[in-house]
């Protein structure tokens, strides 16, 4: 299974998806933020697009939420993942 369609990924993009709507941002909003287009956000939102590490963080900057508070919220999800060596 590729990990963009694993239970925690699409947890942290609910995540993700909560805050900017908590925060009282649209995608254009925050895609401005970024200086990318709305399209960018409509994405990774959406599943489509992977996020690294860093856009990751700068996402979670522009909209003002704590990383380490979004990453807590999937671990008890990572800890589920079989990570058995497949034969």
């Amino acid at each position: 299974m590729k990990t963009i369609n694993s239970p925690p990924y699409q947890r942290l993009l609910e995540l993700l998806i909560a805050a900017r709507n908590e925060s009282g941002m649209t995608q254009q909003q925050l895609s401005e933020k970024l200086l990318r287009p709305q399209s960018y956000v409509s994405k990774y939102e959406r599943g489509e697009r992977r996020l690294d590490v860093v856009e990751f963080l700068l996402v979670v900057q522009s909209i003002g939420v704590e990383p380490f508070g979004l990453l807590r919220e999937i671990q008890p999800l990572l800890d589920q993942l079989d990570r058995s060596p497949k034969a």
